[in-house]
């Protein structure tokens, strides 16, 4: 198989736990090729335009998803529910970005980092599953937010676009808000999740970090000022203002300066 191949094949997997598996388990396929000197081809394969997804959770319109108060048991369970869904769209945005755009030509590293996030995205996903069943839950046991891959699909043909937006917007953010999340499980005294969000928290400065020295590539291709392109694009695909507070230290961990969010936490 090519990994072009490996990709469709796991967005068009269903199951969350399985999807998890086969993505692990390509990126150890390609890992250990590319250790042996041996790298398997990109190759070519068309994507879905849309993943394949469980029959649970019920998808809602973001305005009808039932706001979480994590103060209580039944809170943090939705939290960690939506944390894990989030996941599960990040490992079909980490694979969907390598044959949605094969015809770009990339460096090999380009292809690295992308089945190193989509491997550690699939981790977080069962990392949270985990959590949901030890809390008596599951995935798939509340409603789920339905405008997720909302982003692949408005960037479907602009590769920086989807640089731009996925991890330089929507991945970033993860950075904002995950320490507050991490508090509330620690004050809950419930160090499985703790453990989790931290593991997810620390991986996710390195995959906003990738999106960022792959649009800085191509605006370098393209001879393009970087701040610019990424203004132009957020504001063409993605819907509103950025909304602080922003986590600053960790977002320039990633190669994200201030001057790149601030002036888009106001329309026009």
């Amino acid at each position: 198989m090519t990994l072009c191949d490996m990709a469709v094949d796991v967005l068009t997997t269903a199951d969350g736990r399985e999807k998890t598996a086969k993505s692990r388990d390509y990126a150890a396929q390609w890992f250990a090729a590319r250790e042996a000197g041996t790298p398997l081809e990109i190759g070519s394969a068309t994507p879905p335009l849309r993943p394949s997804r469980p029959d649970a959770p019920e998808l809602l319109d973001p305005r009808d998803v039932p706001k979480r108060k994590p103060g209580s048991p039944q809170g943090r369970i939705a939290l960690l529910h939506a944390v894990a869904h989030i996941e599960l769209n990040a490992v079909d945005l980490h694979w969907d970005i390598i044959p949605r755009f094969a015809h770009v030509r990339m460096p090999m590293g380009f292809y690295d980092d992308w089945v190193k996030a989509a491997d550690e995205e699939s981790k977080h996903f069962n990392l949270m599953c985990d959590c949901l069943e030890e809390m008596g839950s599951f995935y798939g046991a509340l409603p789920a937010h339905a405008g997720m891959w909302r982003a692949a699909e408005d960037t479907v043909e602009d590769f920086m676009g989807r640089l731009a937006v996925v991890p330089m917007v929507l991945e970033a953010r993860g950075l904002d808000v995950t320490p507050g999340m991490i508090e509330i499980f620690r004050k809950a005294d419930i160090p499985s999740a703790v453990a989790a969000l931290e593991t997810i928290y620390a991986e996710e400065v390195g995959h906003v970090a990738y999106g960022s020295k792959w649009f800085h590539f191509l605006c370098g291709r393209h001879e393009e000022d970087p701040k610019d392109a990424f203004h132009t694009l957020v504001r063409r695909y993605f819907k509103g203002a950025l909304k602080p507070p922003f986590n600053e230290e960790k977002r320039a961990e990633a190669g994200l300066p201030p001057d790149f969010y601030w002036p888009l936490t106001e329309t026009g």
